[in-house]
């Protein structure tokens, strides 16, 4: 079945520990980006590691090869066990980044952390992607870059539940697909724009949900977790 990462995406210490507190001991992920490494520092991670979950760690790192590298290995030694760079940085960024996990990994005794490529944000629609000179749909943006990615040694892409099917059908089941903007049934996108359902994402083939704001931003986050888990068995069963 597909996991659930629950994005925790804040920057106050009481609002994390109260979400913390509510999802505790549930069978999900959790991710931590920009907003809550700039608030609370990379030894978040430790810190989440410690509560039993596994980590996400959404840095989107994207800067020239050595850095990426060296960047990624800071972030293995922190003990996350999902990490992405940007595939736009190029192949050899890539590259430099799947050498460094590889190695950071192997030097500290450890499982290799899951490496992921964002190829196009969720939050970016036809005229996002033509006003930064990238041509073609989102679906060719996106398998243009998951090949790159591929050919670079990434276990994985980023993509919206649009382009699942597509991805599945260059790369087989064994490339990781985690999905981001995910949102219930007529519930708000916010600021994004390739959305999905729960559901369509698992019928699509996602391996992760990544969801956030129905979750973190709801009045009973654990209620609001376990309705969406509910949704997920059930279109694995279904």
């Amino acid at each position: 079945m597909p996991k659930v990462v629950v994005a925790l995406d804040v920057n106050e210490r009481e609002r994390l520990n109260s979400i913390l507190k509510e999802i505790e001991g549930e069978d999900v992920w959790v991710k931590i980006g920009l907003e809550a490494v700039c608030s609370f520092g990379l030894d978040i991670i430790k810190e989440l590691k410690e509560k039993g979950f596994k980590v996400f760690a959404d840095m989107k790192l994207h800067d020239i090869p050595n850095t990426v590298e060296s960047a990624a290995r800071v972030i293995v030694r922190n003990g996350a066990d999902m990490l992405n760079v940007h595939c736009t940085g190029g192949k050899t960024m890539c590259e430099f980044a799947v050498r460094g996990v590889k190695e950071e990994a192997e030097k500290l005794g450890i499982k290799k952390p899951i490496i992921l490529g964002v190829t196009a944000l969720t939050s970016m629609g036809p005229e996002d992607f033509g006003a930064i000179g990238m041509r073609g749909t989102a679906r060719e943006i996106v398998i243009r870059l998951a090949t790159l990615g591929k050919e670079s040694g990434l276990d994985g892409i980023i993509s919206s539940a649009n382009e699942i099917r597509v991805v599945r059908e260059y790369f087989g089941k064994d490339f990781v697909i985690l999905t981001p903007g995910i949102r219930p049934q007529n519930g708000s996108i916010d600021d994004q724009k390739r959305v999905s359902t729960p559901t369509e994402a698992v019928k699509a083939g996602a391996d992760y949900l990544v969801i956030g704001r129905p979750i973190t931003a709801s009045e009973n986050p654990k209620e609001s977790l376990r309705k969406i888990l509910k949704e997920i068995e059930e279109a694995c069963n279904s």
